[in-house]
């Protein structure tokens, strides 16, 4: 009996207050690093053309509308007379501009206004990143490696600064997966109290309690949806876990003792699952759409209206329709025969962002003369540019950690390199089937998380137990690691943040010549 309930209780960590302040400091401190000079540069950066001015017609109208051309120096100056009236056809789910309104709403259309809740969340991240590796590592401080090495990423670090979607759909996709590994230590550990308060030493071939209310699961789903409010590839993250938690059911009822009947869980477990996390995640995810739902002026809101004779309209009424045909135009953007004709120069395989290949620019101010912005080159000029690209070092050590990582899953058979394999492998790898369109390197901070948590565990197996008699010499290789992280991210600072430097001062940070330029 005690050797079942031992491993049905395994996941209780009992340095509970030393885990939240080390959580709590850890995403402080990132929190600080990436609210120095939010505001700058002060100006519309990259895609915040879209999303910022977006975002400002959802807080005033629930929907999308359209501005005047050439507005953006405007917008800077507060001049935002070039608001028009007239919807705006957008082809991304709202809640990511939701958030950045709300910033937008606290501190004004300004750039500070519009990134701050891209802080929020970058920080949120680094919060759930902390929480979800502490829990399957049952270890603190792989937690708060973890949470280190995430800190001083580049990616992270800027997308955490600039008003794009795609931090808004990583923090909530990372804190779902966190709520199904806390799932699946409840389930176990609420089977360990069945057998505790039974006086069993397991359930003896019964299938054993049903447990069909699941709170972390259904908060998963909610957090699933709202992911998926953001971007809709979090879809295929939801679907991966939500096969892989049939599987923990599985294994957590055959531990327990449920002999044969554990394939029961298939009947009970596994559809009560599919309700909890993607039944849930339909009405947090359409939740999101209440400002175009509860207006009539957004982009074919009044489809259902003209259109009362689709099936569309019949089945699910004028509004959900209207709904489900935007959608639907939505998708064949995403996937028409036009988006693949076009081409950017900073697109990249999904292959190349594994290993940061090809980075992408967000902002370039190029040839400073000398005097002007306090630029001191001799025989070149100066330059300000912001690249969202990695920290070299972090993101090439965690590929090689992935690896690892697969090794401990699939030959050791430890469950816990499972979840950053399976996570990460779920937000790259459906990337390849549309990479003869226009894709870029700045989405795989979805990836970044997961295979940050892979590098935090195989130092933490490296590091070894504190009794190990090499405890020193691993503790200093760990180390090593974290700080030539740091080092390599302050090196490459000026360079996610728009910094002044002279032009041999910025070739020497492109480690990789043209494919980072």
């Amino acid at each position: 009996m005690q050797t079942t309930l031992r491993a049905l209780d395994d996941g209780k960590l009992h340095d509970r207050t030393a885990g939240w302040v080390v959580s709590i400091s850890i995403t402080l401190m990132a929190f600080a690093l990436r609210f120095y000079n939010l505001g700058f540069p002060n100006k519309v950066l990259f895609d915040e053309t879209y999303y910022a001015k977006e975002a400002w017609g959802i807080i005033h109208s629930g929907y999308e509308r359209k501005w005047e051309k050439d507005t953006n120096d405007l917008i800077v100056q507060g001049d935002l007379s070039g608001f028009l009236d007239e919807a705006s056809y957008v082809v991304h789910p709202p809640l990511g501009k939701v958030l950045i309104g709300a910033g937008e709403a606290m501190f004004g259309m300004n750039p500070f206004g519009w990134r701050f809740m891209s802080l929020v969340f970058g920080c949120l991240l680094i919060f759930f990143t902390i929480r979800l590796a502490r829990r399957i590592s049952r270890s603190t401080l792989v937690g708060a490696f973890a949470g280190l090495l995430l800190t001083f990423d580049g990616l992270a670090f800027v997308m955490s600064r600039i008003a794009l979607l795609d931090i808004f759909q990583a923090a909530l996709a990372v804190a779902a997966v966190s709520a199904l590994a806390a799932d699946r230590d409840w389930f176990r550990h609420r089977l360990a109290d069945h057998l505790r308060k039974h006086g069993l030493d397991d359930l003896g071939g019964r299938f054993g309690p049903l447990m069909l209310f699941r709170p972390w699961r259904i908060t998963a789903g909610i957090l699933f949806g709202l992911s998926c409010a953001v971007k809709w590839n979090t879809l295929y993250l939801l679907a991966v876990f939500g096969i892989l938690v049939v599987f923990w059911d599985l294994g957590a009822r055959q531990l327990a003792g449920a002999g044969r009947r554990k394939w029961l869980s298939i009947l009970i477990d596994a559809p009560a699952a599919f309700v909890q996390l993607v039944v849930v995640a339909v009405p947090a995810y359409i939740a999101t759409w209440w400002g175009w739902l509860s207006t009539s002026g957004g982009y074919y809101r009044q489809w259902g209206v003209d259109n009362p004779d689709h099936w569309l309209v019949r089945y699910f009424g004028k509004a959900l329709g209207a709904l489900m045909w935007y959608h639907q135009a939505a998708y064949n953007f995403h996937t028409g025969d036009g988006i693949k004709e076009k081409t950017h120069p900073y697109q990249s395989h999904p292959a190349s962002w594994i290993l940061m290949l090809r980075p992408i620019g967000i902002e370039a101010d190029n040839g400073i003369e000398p005097g002007d912005q306090g630029c001191e080159a001799v025989g070149t000029t100066c330059m300000r540019v912001i690249s969202a690209m990695g920290t070299p070092i972090l993101w090439w050590a965690a590929a090689a950690a992935l690896l690892v990582a697969v090794f401990f899953w699939v030959v050791r058979r430890d469950w816990r390199f499972s979840v950053p394999v399976l996570a990460l492998a779920a937000v790259w790898l459906p990337w390849f089937q549309y990479a003869e369109r226009p894709i870029f390197f700045f989405y795989a901070v979805m990836m970044i998380p997961f295979s940050t948590i892979a590098l935090a565990m195989v130092l933490g197996k490296i590091l070894g137990p504190a009794a190990h008699p090499k405890r020193r010499l691993r503790a200093m290789i760990v180390g090593i690691v974290i700080a030539l992280v740091i080092l390599n991210f302050a090196f490459i600072y000026p360079v996610l943040t728009a910094d002044l430097l002279t032009r041999p001062q910025w070739m020497q940070r492109m480690w990789l010549g043209n494919a980072w330029i």
